[in-house]
């Protein structure tokens, strides 16, 4: 396996088609989704799995299958993106992780890894993270990353308006 990255406890890879089944786990779990305010369809999850993998090619980077090495289990997916406001595209991160693999430090090992990431290999001078005020666990990682609210956005997503905080860390 060609990992990308590696964490104490990760490794990273790119998504495939084959991850179908693994990021339905996740991506149908209103739980998991809420801050989406949706759990995805069979035809949003193959949809979503194209847009990363059309990432891959346009920017060589997207969210990563996080693999947990002592067991080879799909924690979730955690990577580098180019998240656009207002037109101006930025490096962030984010993560979404199978619920079973919660409140073990799975999302901030991860992160920080693929902010590492961002800052050695990308050459990204500062990151960022688009969290909703009310997902208060990933605030709670961004927070631990050394990330500060540096501004708020609304993003139009599913025919709503969500408020967004921007969170982000500089080099």
């Amino acid at each position: 396996m060609q990992w990308i990255l590696q964490s104490e406890r990760l490794a990273f890879r790119k998504i495939d088609r084959d991850d179908f089944k693994d990021l339905c786990t996740m991506l149908q779990d209103i739980e998991v989704m809420y801050a989406w305010e949706h759990a995805f369809t069979d035809e949003e999850v193959y949809e979503w799995i194209d847009k990363n993998l059309i990432r891959y090619e346009n920017e060589g980077f997207s969210y990563f299958a996080a693999i947990e090495k002592a067991t080879g289990k799909f924690v979730g997916v955690i990577g580098p993106l180019i998240e656009e406001i207002d037109g101006i595209p930025y490096t962030g991160i984010a993560y979404i992780l199978n619920k079973n693999f919660w409140c073990k430090g799975y999302a901030v090992e991860g992160a920080k890894a693929c902010m590492d990431y961002a800052f050695a290999k990308l050459n990204a001078d500062k990151v960022i993270a688009q969290i909703r005020p009310n997902n208060f666990p990933s605030r709670k990682v961004a927070e631990k990353l050394g990330m500060k609210i540096e501004s708020e956005y609304t993003k139009h997503y599913n025919g709503s308006d969500m408020l967004h905080l921007i969170y982000s860390r500089t080099k």
